[in-house]
């Protein structure tokens, strides 16, 4: 069973949406109308904030897919979300040399601050947080990025996130 959120009812692409669809499939030969899938599905995400099973359907739809080939794609790359989000989705590099240095500890840390579970959103829609792999870091760990802008933050303490969620809490209810 595909494990994403599916609360998402049914999705309309806006004329605009899909015109920025036919100039990315324009750019492949006939017949590999598949090669935009990843594209697209950039496009959607930032679009509706996510990547629901609906919308999902409509892209299949759109690029003459089965259902489940832009399933597997969706599922495979971190990058695209398939549950809502907050405004600032912090990511933590969990890798081991991030982990030696901390980023568990983090990670726990941003549980506890933010009062929400890996993935969730928090009540007033501003953060949601997740564990990813590898942000090139490794010589400055604990390292995160925050999104949707990646703006990256190294050698994490406790303080210093507590510091950056201040801060982003005043500029999203700003």
């Amino acid at each position: 069973m595909l494990k994403v959120e599916e609360t998402q009812a049914a999705v309309e692409f806006s004329p605009a949406l899909i015109s920025k669809f036919d100039e990315i499939v324009s750019r492949y030969p006939q017949g590999k109308q598949k090669s935009a899938l990843l594209p697209i599905l950039h496009l959607v995400q930032a679009e509706f904030g996510w990547v629901s099973v609906p919308a999902m359907d409509k892209v299949a739809d759109y690029l003459r897919l089965q259902d489940i080939e832009v399933y597997e794609v969706a599922t495979f790359y971190s990058m695209y979300f398939l549950r809502r989000r907050g405004k600032y989705v912090l990511e933590v590099c969990r890798t081991s040399p991030c982990c030696l240095v901390g980023a568990e500890k983090i990670m726990d840390h941003l549980e506890q601050k933010l009062g929400v579970k890996e993935g969730d959103v928090t009540p007033d829609g501003l953060f949601s947080w997740r564990g990813v792999e590898c942000l090139a870091a490794c010589g400055y760990g604990p390292v995160l990025q925050i999104g949707p802008e990646y703006t990256f933050y190294e050698n994490l303490t406790n303080e210093s996130v507590d510091k950056l969620i201040g801060d982003l809490t005043r500029k999203g209810h700003g």
